[in-house]
C-alpha cells in the first residue's frame, strides 16, 4: 500500500518517522512529508501557534503538493492529530483514495462530501479533549453520510497522542493495540 502519513502540531518528529518505518517494514511504501519545514515543538500550544501562523490554507497547500505525484498510486491517507485532519481533508477530495487512517484526530467534513465507500478507521482516546464524544458522534454520522465505511477503536485512559513515546501521553499498550489494529486495516485494503 501506498501511504501518506502527516505529522501533528508537533511536527516531523521521532515518532512519525518510527510509524513509517513500522509500516515500511509491513510491506507498504510511505512518504512523510514535513508540513512545518523542519519546525519541532516541544509543546502542543507551540505546535498550534506555529500551525495557525501558517494558515489552514498554506499547510493545506503545502499537503497537495506532497501528496500530488503519488495520487495516481491510489493513496491511504493517514496522519497523527492534526496531520489526521489533513489527511481526512486530502481522503475526502481524491476519488483514487484507497483508504483513511486516522489516529488521535479528525476533521470537519464539508456538506458536499461524497466518496465511495472508502475505508476509515479512526484511533482515539477515551476521553480526549481534542475528540469529545459529542463531536466524534457528529463526525461518525457525518462520514457515513459522506459514504464512507468507518470504524472507530477509544484507548481508555490514553492520552490524546498516546502513540507518542517522546509525549507524557504516551501509552505503551494502546500504541500497540492501535498498531495491531492499523496494520490489519491496511492490509485488507
Amino acid at each position: 500500500m501506498n501511504i501518506m502519513l502527516f505529522h501533528s502540531t508537533y511536527g516531523l518528529r521521532p515518532a512519525v518517522r518510527a510509524a513509517a518505518d513500522r509500516l515500511r517494514a509491513a510491506g507498504h511504501q510511505v512518504w512523510t512529508p514535513d508540513l512545518f519545514e523542519g519546525s519541532t515543538f516541544e509543546t502542543v500550544e507551540e505546535g498550534m501557534e506555529f500551525k495557525d501562523s501558517l494558515g489552514k490554507d498554506e499547510l493545506l497547500k503545502r499537503a497537495v503538493l506532497a501528496a500530488a505525484p503519488y495520487s495516481e498510486r491510489g493513496l491511504v491517507y493517514a496522519g497523527f492529530s492534526f496531520g489526521a485532519s489533513v489527511a481526512q481533508t486530502l481522503a475526502l477530495g481524491d476519488d483514487k483514495a484507497r483508504g483513511l487512517l486516522l489516529l488521535h484526530g479528525t476533521s470537519d467534513i464539508a456538506a458536499n462530501a461524497a466518496v465511495d465507500e472508502l475505508p476509515v478507521q479512526l484511533h482515539v482516546a477515551e476521553p480526549d479533549q481534542f475528540e469529545t464524544d459529542d463531536w466524534l458522534s457528529s463526525w461518525y454520522l457525518q462520514m457515513g453520510r459522506a459514504g464512507a465505511d468507518v470504524e472507530i477503536y477509544r484507548y481508555a485512559g490514553a492520552g490524546h497522542l498516546y502513540t507518542d513515546p517522546d509525549l507524557p501521553d504516551y501509552d505503551e499498550e494502546a500504541a500497540e493495540a492501535t498498531w495491531r489494529v492499523a496494520l490489519g486495516f491496511l492490509d485488507s485494503l
